[in-house]
C-alpha cells in the first residue's frame, strides 16, 4: 500500500522543530512551480536563480524566527514572497535607454542606444494588462479561480491540482474549461471599457 506524502504543515512543523529534511523535501515539491513563475517574471535565468534564492531564504528566516503564521497554504506563501521579490527586483532595476555621446557626429545627442530591455511605457503598459487580467480573474467563480491560478501563475499539472483541491482531473479540466468560457464572455462584456 502507498504510503501519503506529508502535508506540508507537517513539513514545516517538523523542520521547526529541526528535522531539517523536511525543508529539503518542501523545496523539491515545489522547485519547478516556483522557479517557473519567478523565471516567467523577470525572463532571466540568472536573475530567476537570485530571486529564487532570496525567496527560500526568507522562507528560512521567517521560519526559523517563529514568526510564520499559518495562513492558507504553503505554497501560496511562498508564491506571495516570491511576488513581492520580483516587485522589488523591479523597483530596484529600473533600465532607461542610454544617450550615446559622441562628438564625431552632429547629431548624436538624438542616436539611443538600443535596448532589448522594455521601457518605462512598455512596462507601465504591461503592468496595466496584467492589472486589468488579474481583476477580471477575480471575478471568476472561486473555484474557477482557483484552478486557473494554479495551472497559469503556479504552473502545476492538471494532477497536482485535483491533488491540492481534492477533486477528480476532470473536474479540475472541466473548471479550467469553464473559467476559461467565463473569462472570455467577461472580457467581451467589458470590452468597450477595456479599450477606453
Amino acid at each position: 500500500m502507498k504510503t501519503q506524502p506529508m502535508s506540508d504543515e507537517l513539513l514545516v512543523r517538523n523542520y521547526i522543530n529541526g528535522d531539517h529534511k523536511c525543508f529539503q523535501k518542501l523545496v523539491s515539491r515545489y522547485r519547478r512551480k516556483l522557479y517557473g513563475y519567478i523565471y516567467i517574471a523577470v525572463k532571466d535565468s540568472m536573475v530567476a536563480d537570485d530571486i529564487f534564492q532570496d525567496t527560500f531564504l526568507k522562507v528560512v528566516t521567517t521560519l526559523q524566527s517563529g514568526s510564520y503564521r499559518e495562513e492558507g497554504k504553503f505554497i501560496q506563501w511562498i508564491m506571495r514572497i516570491a511576488h513581492n521579490q520580483i516587485i522589488d527586483y523591479f523597483r530596484k532595476n529600473n533600465k532607461f535607454p542610454q544617450v550615446s555621446v559622441n562628438n564625431d557626429s552632429e547629431d548624436d545627442v538624438f542616436t539611443f542606444i538600443s535596448s532589448e530591455e522594455p521601457n518605462v511605457e512598455d512596462r507601465m503598459i504591461t503592468d496595466q494588462i496584467h492589472s486589468t487580467l488579474g481583476n477580471l480573474v477575480e471575478m471568476l467563480p472561486d473555484d474557477q479561480r482557483e484552478v486557473l491560478k494554479m495551472r497559469i501563475y503556479y504552473d502545476m499539472s492538471f494532477k497536482e491540482i485535483a491533488e491540492e483541491t481534492n477533486v477528480s482531473i476532470n473536474t479540475a479540466l472541466g473548471r479550467m474549461r469553464y473559467a476559461l468560457i467565463n473569462l472570455r464572455r467577461i472580457i467581451k462584456d467589458k470590452e468597450g471599457v477595456l479599450i477606453s
